[in-house]
């Protein structure tokens, strides 16, 4: 990565702090969920050891089952590619920081949709104003309004915003089947 590009992505990162957000979100929805059946897409792929996207340990805390998957085979998970097909069965779905990558996102979502079990609970976060990254498959930015219209299947979508509304930094969602 050119010097320039990593700088800016640093001060991005301290900027908009990604991960305080993610932390926070997680704590005001995870205490909440036990014994639920839990797909994590986009998992990620371990640096020393630790997986570095991965969200599940935050859910593993009330003997929630968590299946991790990706789509690369070599980061030794699930292999999920939600334009073709998601495992079905599953309480909740956690997909953050993946939508932004899929091209052929409509197809995506329909098939987590489906991968859900009724009453089941889509986690979703996405970046709204930040740079790019994982070039040349960093594809969409979503809004709020966006997210909602995608949404419209399930029968109930939150949508929170980090970062002032008209220029918000992500975006997260919790949508009801």
């Amino acid at each position: 990565m050119p010097l320039k590009k990593s700088i800016f992505r640093l001060l991005s990162h301290i900027l908009f702090n990604p991960d305080g957000a993610k932390k926070r979100f997680l704590r005001k929805h995870c205490s909440k969920i036990h014994n639920k059946k839990i797909l994590e897409i986009g998992s990620g792929k371990r640096v020393n050891g630790k997986l570095k996207y991965s969200v599940a340990d935050y859910f593993r805390r009330n003997s929630n089952e968590v299946v991790l998957s990706d789509i690369n085979p070599g980061y030794g998970h699930k292999i999920v590619d939600i334009t073709k097909s998601v495992p079905k069965g599953f309480d909740m779905i956690i997909c953050f920081n993946v939508l932004e990558h899929v091209f052929d996102f409509h197809n995506g979502i329909k098939n987590l949709y489906k991968a859900l079990e009724s009453n089941g609970v889509l986690f979703i976060l996405v970046p709204a104003f930040y740079p790019l990254h994982d070039e040349p498959q960093d594809y969409w930015r979503y809004t709020e309004h966006s997210l909602r219209r995608l949404l419209s299947s399930f029968k109930k979508v939150q949508i929170d915003h980090y970062g002032k509304r008209e220029y918000p930094f992500f975006y997260f969602v919790r949508a009801m089947k």
